[in-house]
């Protein structure tokens, strides 16, 4: 397991800038219909290990279906650099980061792990 690090990440435009703290060893992609059409590649991790620097306001939130997972976008550009929810059983909020939005990663050397999204 690789080594937690601090990264930052931002929507296009630059309206949306957070820092996430976390090890990346594994990504996510789900084939449910909001995530592949977003192209997202998704990296969880608690609430308390991402930092919003700027535009929390300039946020949408999209919600869809059992609405329990808050899928934010820019209003400006339409990015969608995280989700949120609360953990299966409920107990803490969670983050899914789209390491697409974080500087500095080569998305092609990470392993991804996929997820069944569509039967969820």
């Amino acid at each position: 397991m690789s080594e937690a690090k601090t990264y930052s990440g931002s929507c296009h435009c630059g309206a949306v800038k957070f820092e996430v703290t976390a090890a990346i060893d594994k990504v996510m992609s789900c084939n449910c219909s909001i995530c592949s059409r977003a192209g997202y590649l998704l990296l969880f991790v608690p609430d308390d290990n991402v930092r919003i620097l700027a535009g929390q306001d300039a946020q949408t939130d999209y919600q869809w279906g059992k609405r329990h997972i808050h899928h934010a976008f820019c209003s400006t550009c339409g990015i969608r650099t995280m989700s949120w929810g609360m953990a299966p059983g409920g107990t803490k909020l969670m983050r899914a980061v789209n390491v697409r939005c974080l500087d500095g990663i080569d998305v092609d050397r990470l392993e991804v792990q996929k997820f069944d999204g569509r039967s969820v």
